[in-house]
């Protein structure tokens, strides 16, 4: 972490399931809400960053995450593996559905299986794991359903036209869902992160030249990393925000 967050006594205890959690922005979450006390369970495909994620956290503070190996295309391993969640753990209170892939791609090449395939990934999880999660949350009182849109569909950009498709129906998808689930107490909004310097975007896309024009369309001159991204979160699974849903919150310094 790179300053201490604000803590938020009602997240002590709450159980969190969050998509993509082994690294990058979700294991700053993971960080974040393991950090607050928070009952934390995630799936990624990397065994090995997750499993340290899970080790390190142990040795801070006595305690893990629950770690499940999950292929997100797979609704019904995904499914079950909320239900297992929710029996050991309790009702989860907090979903946040955050991974996804960015892959560059040229539109003269996508095939319609490759369309399927992207849709799969960034966009069909987000409705079937609020499906999943939904009578339980509300079961137990109501919930925050946390979904990731991106910057992307705010500046039109090219070479991923399934990835952009797929968060701008993202986006629509909160709308849709913070109106059929309001009447259960279920809060959804949409995060929308700016230029996250993950290491796996240092590593693929962005160089020195990049973020140097990065910065010259953000209105705060700073390094947008995954830890800037967390408190925005952890606000939005609190009861601090308890009147906010349906809504769209930036963190990317100013460019969207």
């Amino acid at each position: 972490m790179h300053e201490p967050m604000a803590r938020y006594p009602s997240l002590a205890d709450r159980v969190v399931f969050i998509t993509g959690g082994g690294g990058g922005i979700g294991a700053a979450m993971v960080q974040a809400f393991h950090h607050q006390g928070a009952s934390v369970a995630f799936v990624d495909i990397d065994d090995a960053a997750s499993q340290a994620l899970c080790r390190e956290l142990e040795a801070q503070t006595g305690r893990s995450p629950c770690y499940r190996h999950c292929d997100i295309r797979d609704i019904t391993a995904l499914q079950a593996i909320i239900e297992e969640v929710s029996e050991t753990l309790g009702p989860i209170r907090t979903l946040v559905n955050n991974a996804a892939n960015d892959d560059r791609h040229d539109w003269r090449e996508v095939s319609v299986d490759y369309w399927d395939e992207r849709m799969s990934l960034n966009l069909r999880p987000m409705f079937f794991t609020s499906q999943a999660v939904a009578e339980r949350m509300a079961d137990a009182g109501g919930g925050s359903i946390i979904n990731f849109g991106s910057i992307s569909v705010r500046l039109a950009l090219g070479d991923l036209p399934t990835y952009v498709t797929a968060k701008a129906a993202a986006h629509g998808l909160t709308r849709s869902l913070a109106r059929d689930l309001g009447e259960l107490n279920i809060r959804v909004n949409t995060v929308v992160p700016g230029c996250i310097l993950t290491e796996r975007q240092l590593d693929k896309w962005i160089g020195p030249e990049d973020e140097a024009r990065i910065q010259q369309h953000q209105c705060l001159k700073v390094r947008l990393t995954p830890e800037h991204v967390a408190p925005m979160v952890l606000f939005l699974a609190a009861d601090d925000s308890a009147q906010l849903t349906g809504q769209e919150f930036s963190v990317d310094a100013g460019w969207g």
